[in-house]
């Protein structure tokens, strides 16, 4: 197979995956080191104090980086490690940020940058986290940092990875960090998430920012266990659950009606959508990035919220249980 010249062969990580270091130089906890932290949230207890040593060995992983022949590197920015406290910078943290770009242009390595992969610093989610309003501002704040300290080497920005992780599997599910169990906290984290996005670009944009800013969502294709009405009913909510809610206020500037509703009859009170956020949220940006993982089969659920189930299938799985599809 050939390949076009404008395609990139790329590495991905995230901060809290690799670094380690959890306490060098200045940085505060996040939300997954306190998550790792309770009996019961992560296999063993396991942790990132030392993760991959990322931190100390970026020289050596970058040099793996060129060895694998790959063009472009995609990692993200600790958000504690610029911002160990409220309103506090830590040069500290950035110069780390600083070296890796350095190295990375040495050895002819694009940088993909992801300003947030799920760790909200500590202090903000004390603060209520991405549940109040003044999180967009932080992230605002955070965001021209970033900008202002390292656009010259970065290839290009993505805002957010995966906002339905940070949100609904967070704080609806309680999967990940902070590991709530509340309809109302995920659709707020998710509805700060996206105007967080929105306003990072416009920010980006009008300090003249050239290279290309988007963002990330996890997609999929979902399909109903069955032709019966219900379950293509459970498949159509799952959908908008997964992927039209993130999709449709970032490029149609509104809310898909049917999950709205359904979110509704839960939370009551949507007040925390204001006037102008979905313009605000729909801002133009550069491009979508997409992770794809699996399919989804689904079934009806009388008592689910979306009225959907995960169904069986006969499909072979990876180690996380999904369909090999």
């Amino acid at each position: 197979m050939k390949f076009s010249k404008v395609f990139l062969f790329g590495v991905a990580t995230s901060s809290h995956q690799i670094e380690g270091a959890h306490q060098a130089d200045g940085r505060t906890d996040s939300i997954w080191d306190t998550f790792s932290r309770i009996p019961g949230n992560v296999v063993r207890m396991e942790n990132a104090e030392i993760a991959c040593d990322h931190y100390n060995r970026y020289k050596e992983d970058v040099k793996i980086i060129k060895e694998l022949g790959v063009d472009a590197y995609r990692f993200s920015i600790a958000w504690s490690r610029i911002f160990p406290h409220e309103h506090v910078f830590n040069p500290k943290g950035m110069d780390f940020y600083k070296r890796l770009l350095k190295e990375l242009k040495d050895n002819d390595i694009k940088a993909s940058v992801t300003l947030y992969h799920w760790d909200l610093p500590q202090w903000l989610q004390d603060m209520g986290g991405w549940e109040v309003r003044k999180s967009v501002d932080y992230f605002v704040e955070f965001a021209q940092k970033c900008f202002e300290e390292l656009d010259q080497d970065v290839f290009q920005w993505i805002t957010h990875n995966e906002p339905w992780c940070a949100s609904i599997l967070s704080n609806m599910l309680g999967e990940h960090a902070p590991g709530k169990h509340s309809i109302e906290a995920a659709v707020k984290v998710a509805h700060h998430l996206l105007l967080s996005h929105g306003e990072a670009v416009r920010v980006y944009k009008e300090r003249g920012g050239q290279k290309p800013i988007g963002i990330t969502l996890n997609l999929a294709p979902v399909y109903a266990a069955s032709e019966k009405l219900e379950d293509r009913l459970a498949a159509s909510n799952y959908e908008g659950y997964f992927n039209r809610w993130f999709l449709e206020p970032l490029f149609k500037g509104n809310y898909p009606f049917d999950i709205l509703n359904l979110y509704a009859s839960r939370i009551g009170d949507l007040s925390f959508i204001e006037e102008g956020d979905l313009e605000r949220i729909a801002i133009p940006c550069d491009f979508l990035g997409i992770n794809y993982y699996s399919r989804n089969l689904v079934k009806y659920n009388a008592f689910n919220i979306g009225l959907f189930g995960g169904a069986y299938s006969d499909y072979p799985k990876t180690a996380m249980g999904w369909d090999v599809s």
